[in-house]
């Protein structure tokens, strides 16, 4: 019997782990996924956390997210999560400029590189997209690539954002951060 107890609490934390249940209240850490919070909830978190910015760019900005993730199957919320940490709620206050349409850091390696530049804001969150795409499936792009870089990405060796960290970034906390954000999303 208790045997059977174990067996049945080990498949049910598998379940909850993969996010298999609709109601089950915490974000997916899983980059192939699904977001489920609507545009304007992430409108509100981005501009409670920089409320010097313009709304219509930030809704065209998470519109543009959207559009980019759910094309090529990756969960929105976390891209979303891991673009407000890399731009600092879009403050730009790193080595990357808010004119570069560079919202995840791509190039930027340490203090002192600028990073890429990419020509509109489409372009800059496609880069960003196809990166994490390329770091969580072995599935082809839906899009011609926008980054040279991309063929460098060792594909299918990040499957969640705690995955992320000494991939995409060398701190050791960069995975925890990104779910910090993640459930702040969800907690309002």
């Amino acid at each position: 019997m208790m045997r059977n107890l174990k067996f049945v609490f080990f498949i049910l934390s598998f379940l909850f782990s993969l996010n298999a249940f609709a109601h089950y209240p915490n974000p997916s850490i899983f980059i192939m996924d699904k977001g489920v919070k609507p545009p304007a909830h992430l409108a509100s978190f981005m501009m409670e956390n920089n409320c010097t910015l313009d709304t219509a760019y930030v809704k065209k900005l998470i519109r543009t997210y959207i559009a980019e993730c759910e094309r090529e199957g990756v969960n929105y919320e976390v891209a979303f999560c891991q673009m407000c940490l890399e731009t600092g709620f879009l403050r730009f206050n790193g080595s990357v400029s808010r004119f570069q349409n560079n919202f995840c850091g791509l190039g930027a390696v340490d203090a002192y590189s600028a990073g890429d530049w990419f020509k509109n804001m489409e372009e800059g969150v496609r880069a960003h997209i196809q990166h994490l795409k390329a770091y969580a499936s072995l599935e082809p792009l839906k899009t011609p690539p926008v980054d040279k870089r991309l063929q460098r990405v060792r594909r299918g060796t990040a499957f969640t954002v705690h995955d992320l960290t000494g991939r995409w970034a060398m701190d050791p906390e960069y995975g925890q951060k990104i779910t910090f954000l993640l459930k702040k999303l969800y907690g309002r």
